[in-house]
């Protein structure tokens, strides 16, 4: 999959006639609904035999518009084109979303960036919006696709429990720790992608080492100990790209070093299980299996190594029954 990060950079590296089936949006978390339109774009371009292009939008809109609370993110970007480039897209194009964008009317954008792309059929859900205050709806796409000569085509929402998926719907789920219904909706398991970063090495004193993620303020789960399946997601990270270990995380505040305090930022520590590997400023995707307990404070470090010793053995027992 090809990235580019500026409408200039697209169009200077596309052929001049080279048709494209194309979606747009935010696509924050990647789910069944938003897969499905992925899907549909890419068997409508192999049919076609023209190119895939999906257009995005960093940061997301919403923390842009609103000048309320910033709304977390399922996923981060990095994540987000990840999962897109696992899909089989040929091309997504991430367009800036500042101040000045927003302001940019749903036929200004059509004309300044839809109008520039040869495109050959639109893709979007039954409620896509765009444009200054979302006054862009999918009847505009409609009313503008004669003057640009392309076809549009509507996708239905994505249901479960009689509930249209939505970002904000597994945002919450994963918020309160309802892991197997925030996958459904997914149509994956939960997932983190971090870089590895320094921590205080209290881990590798007591016996077992531990790589701190930085989730990139990605929503993570509740405190807790979790079975988990890491990935590595880039070459050179002390094994080959894609490759699977299973490991414990944790996810809280190290009460048993610190104490417990409402402000201190939650940290996030995985423990591969038969790795040893430098991995520092590498990125990891780490997949929620299972919950193995609440995280609790402990009387010292050796009674942590011990309980930590028996969530290894829950946890392989999950991963590897």
């Amino acid at each position: 999959m090809k990235t580019f990060y500026s409408l200039n950079e697209f169009l200077n590296s596309c052929p001049r006639r080279r048709k494209f089936v194309v979606t747009i949006g935010v696509f924050d978390g990647v789910h069944c609904a938003h897969q499905r339109i992925i899907e549909t774009l890419i068997k409508k371009a192999k049919r076609k035999n023209s190119k895939t292009l999906l257009i995005t939008f960093d940061p997301h809109p919403a923390n842009i518009s609103s000048l309320s609370k910033k709304v977390p993110l399922l996923i981060s970007l990095k994540h987000r084109l990840h999962l897109l480039g696992e899909m089989g897209l040929d091309n997504v194009l991430v367009l800036r979303f500042d101040r000045k964008f927003a302001k940019v009317s749903a036929a200004k954008f059509i004309e300044k960036v839809l109008g520039k792309i040869h495109i050959d059929e639109i893709i979007v859900g039954k409620n896509f919006f765009f444009g200054n205050k979302k006054r862009g709806k999918v009847g505009d796409l409609g009313k503008f696709s004669e003057d640009y000569g392309y076809r549009l085509s509507v996708i239905s929402e994505v249901k479960r429990s009689q509930k249209v998926i939505s970002s904000t719907w597994i945002r919450s789920l994963i918020l309160k720790g309802d892991l197997r219904k925030a996958r459904t909706l997914l149509g994956r398991p939960v997932t983190v992608l971090g870089t590895v970063i320094p921590g205080h090495k209290r881990g590798r004193i007591i016996g077992f080492p531990t790589a701190n993620i930085n989730p990139h303020h990605e929503v993570i789960p509740p405190s807790g100990v979790y079975a988990v399946k890491i990935s590595l997601t880039s070459s050179g990270t002390g094994g080959p790209k894609g490759k699977i270990y299973n490991g414990i995380m944790n996810i809280g505040t190290r009460p048993t070093f610190k104490g417990v305090s409402p402000d201190v930022e939650p940290t996030i520590e995985a423990h591969i299980f038969n790795f040893n590997k430098y991995i520092y400023g590498k990125d990891l995707e780490i997949i929620f299996v299972k919950k193995i307990r609440k995280e609790k404070r402990f009387k010292d470090a050796a009674s942590l190594a011990r309980r930590i010793k028996m969530d290894e053995k829950r946890a392989r027992q999950i991963l590897c029954p």
